[in-house]
């Protein structure tokens, strides 16, 4: 945005951290008037040039999937990227050894509505249904994972999202919260 011209507070950006890369171009270029296709454009150039390492983990996201690998659980990543991509950010902050898939744009599902990509992940990975938690920051996973039966977290701060069972500002209360569901 400043390459354009338009400094963007902090306070804005703060607002925007845990959003879709989509909701923010869409916040972004309808409230500065800039073109939504040089934005995203903008955006790519800059996330291919920063390194893994410098993709810091969310605070307490380690703790949670070691949590659930130790108890014999499933961390699955579903992303909105290719899959290496994924796995190289796993495997740069040691994370490749607690995840038993990592699900991209590639996968057949992976351009499809989330639902599809859930369904397919349920039968893939032999997951139960009522011991499936789907954790997210958008509003349609939370939706397709509560069609689909699953139990479903929404991980927001100030933000809240229906029909989210549980409601999250951070991942130590993840922790918490499944160290506290019944087995």
């Amino acid at each position: 945005m400043n390459e354009l011209g338009f400094p963007v507070p902090l306070n804005v950006i703060d607002g925007l951290v845990r959003k879709s890369l989509d909701e923010c171009v869409d916040i972004l270029s309808e409230r500065f008037e800039v073109d939504p296709d040089l934005l995203r454009q903008r955006f790519e150039t800059h996330y291919r040039q920063l390194a893994p390492a410098n993709q810091a983990p969310i605070p307490g996201a380690k703790e949670v999937c070691a949590y659930i690998h130790q108890q014999g659980g499933l961390n699955i990543a579903l992303v909105q990227c290719r899959e290496a991509t994924a796995q190289l950010l796993l495997a740069t902050h040691n994370f490749d050894t607690l995840f038993t898939g990592v699900l991209g744009v590639e996968h057949e599902h992976g351009c499809q509505p989330v639902s599809a990509m859930l369904e397919s992940v349920l039968q893939e990975f032999g997951l139960d249904r009522g011991a499936t938690l789907v954790v997210s920051n958008q509003g349609r996973d939370i939706q397709a994972g509560s069609a689909a039966g699953l139990h479903t977290c929404f991980f927001d701060r100030g933000t809240s999202c229906e029909p989210a069972d549980f409601q999250i500002d951070s991942y130590d209360e993840l922790l918490t919260l499944i160290q506290e569901l019944p087995a």
